[in-house]
């Protein structure tokens, strides 16, 4: 039953875009939770907080949003702060109903706004709540905790995130095969700044999935918009190929290797895959700029003359630089820009896969790609 809009008493503090304050995941939150419904329901009072130990074994006191008991049903909740990561979740409630039972073992269940498998490739049962297993063993060993010399042995636990199926369409859950709202993550607890867990969680789980369904050709995109122009590029694919990695091609690449895929195709513009020629495999804003003597020294190398190589190391953005090559008619830049990149993200995969990488422009034109001859579809 989907609860009714409730005005939160927790204020967490507005994030930073250029900060550095680490926050907490989902799944620390709802451990969290669990552990204070728990302590409601063998203690009683009125729980104000509650100290938990985090999957990385800190401890830390998560102060509690609410903190109910009606019959043999506890209630608590915590408002998750994110801290300055860019996370779809921050301020979000995650809600932790539990009830004791003498039946030894835990059970998880999925409420409100927490997805549930419906695609294998996860890791987690398919028709179940889709509950990481990182955070299920947290969640799982704080209420232990709690009940450990009393007169139960288990649990029924249910985490809900009010609004969750909202928040969700901010994600590519759906895709995943995340129904109905959103997953509840976390490996260490804690959530680092531009670390965006939760979003190379996302990547990972997006390529596992592809390759669940036995698809050996992923195309790797740095944006929604770059996915769109891949999908016309390429329109005999699978959904499931097209995995947008963001900054995060270095991850992706990685893991296709990993999981055996046999191709990984980075389709991306001008400035992204810039950074990739530059061996960059994060590439985000803050954490790299393009490099314009880099870009110079490749349109020298393609016969530019003195005075373009020069225009181009003073260029103002990767943009610009394609404008002057345009301008001036160095055509293959882009193609030798392609060139880099699969050197670059070849080398960064160890050599387990193949990479091709195809540059678009802002209107999903293909301006260079490589290896040129070769068919990514074949």
């Amino acid at each position: 039953m989907t609860e009714a809009p409730r005005t939160l008493r927790t204020v967490v503090p507005p994030r930073n875009p250029k900060g550095q304050r680490e926050g907490f995941t989902t799944g620390a939150c709802a451990a969290a939770a669990a552990k204070a419904a728990a302590r409601l329901l063998l203690r009683g009072g009125d729980l104000v907080d509650i100290e938990t130990t985090l999957p990385n074994g800190q401890r830390h006191t998560f102060v509690l949003e609410r903190c109910e008991c009606e019959g043999d049903v506890a209630c608590c909740s915590i408002v998750k702060d994110a801290g300055d990561d860019p996370d779809c979740t921050h301020g979000a409630e995650i809600v932790a109903r539990v009830t004791l039972r003498a039946e030894p073992g835990i059970e998880l269940r999925g409420g409100e706004g927490v997805a549930q498998v419906m695609k294998p490739g996860l890791g987690l049962e398919v028709g179940g709540p889709a509950i990481n297993p990182v955070p299920r063993r947290n969640i799982t060993q704080m209420v232990l905790e709690e009940i450990a010399g009393s007169a139960f042995r288990g649990a029924v636990v249910t985490i809900s995130v009010p609004g969750g199926e909202e928040l969700a369409k901010q994600t590519i859950n759906a895709r995943l095969g995340l129904i109905g709202g959103i997953s509840i993550l976390g490996t260490s607890g804690i959530v680092k700044p531009y670390s965006t867990a939760a979003y190379k969680a996302s990547v990972v789980q997006a390529i596992d999935v592809a390759r669940e369904r036995g698809i050996d050709v992923l195309v790797l995109t740095t944006g929604g918009k770059s996915e769109a122009y891949a999908m016309r590029l390429y329109p005999d694919f699978a959904e499931e190929a097209f995995v947008q990695v963001g900054d995060f091609v270095g991850v992706g690449v990685r893991h296709c290797a990993r999981r055996g895929a046999l191709r990984a195709v980075v389709v991306g513009m001008i400035g992204k895959l810039s950074k990739m020629a530059d061996g960059k495999t994060m590439t985000h804003a803050a954490g790299s700029e393009v490099n314009m003597e880099l870009l110079a020294g490749i349109a020298r190398d393609l016969g530019a003359k003195d005075a373009i190589v020069e225009e181009i190391r003073g260029a103002n953005t990767a943009r610009h630089v394609l404008e002057i090559a345009a301008r001036e008619g160095i055509t293959t830049v882009c193609t030798a820009i392609c060139e880099r990149v699969v050197g670059h993200l070849g080398r960064h995969a160890g050599g387990a896969i193949q990479v091709h990488a195809v540059l678009v422009d802002f209107n999903g034109t293909v301006l260079g790609r490589y290896p040129p001859d070769v068919s990514e579809a074949s």
